[in-house]
């Protein structure tokens, strides 16, 4: 039986699990991400084997004026996911803060930092991405 990873949002009302993630895991500093999760930066991993276990009728969706689309509960608010323009839902990005227990993701980038706030500091450990991912 392989290992499945719980999570949900902040009222409960939607709960959903996954059987793995993706290598690349980052902090999002870009004012969007800012803005969604309420916070200095999105954390973010991709997913494999999404499965919404309840409360997928909740499941509210955002389209940004950049064509990205962002995932949220529309009973607490919670900042579920993220996804690029003309991706499909299982190409979902979760936030990594979603997930119930600790996860076997290490971040490795902090991506857009160009529009991080001028408060927070970035960690010296990781890579730095004024934009997006290079390469």
């Amino acid at each position: 039986m392989s290992k499945t990873y719980n999570g949900s949002c902040l009222c409960g009302g939607i709960r959903f699990s996954v059987s793995g993630f993706s290598e690349k895991a980052a902090n999002c500093y870009c004012s969007m991400c800012r803005k969604f999760h309420g916070a200095a930066f999105g954390s973010l991993v991709g997913v494999r084997g999404l499965q919404w276990l309840s409360g997928e009728q909740l499941l509210k969706e955002f389209v940004a004026s950049n064509g990205t689309i962002r995932t949220f509960c529309s009973e607490c608010g919670s900042s579920l996911g993220f996804r690029v323009k003309g991706s499909t839902h299982d190409e979902i990005e979760l936030a990594i803060s979603t997930f119930d227990d600790d996860i076997p993701v290490k971040l490795d980038a902090q991506i857009y930092t160009l529009y991080k706030a001028n408060w927070c500091h970035l960690d010296p450990k990781l890579p730095v991405f004024t934009e997006g991912r290079e390469g």
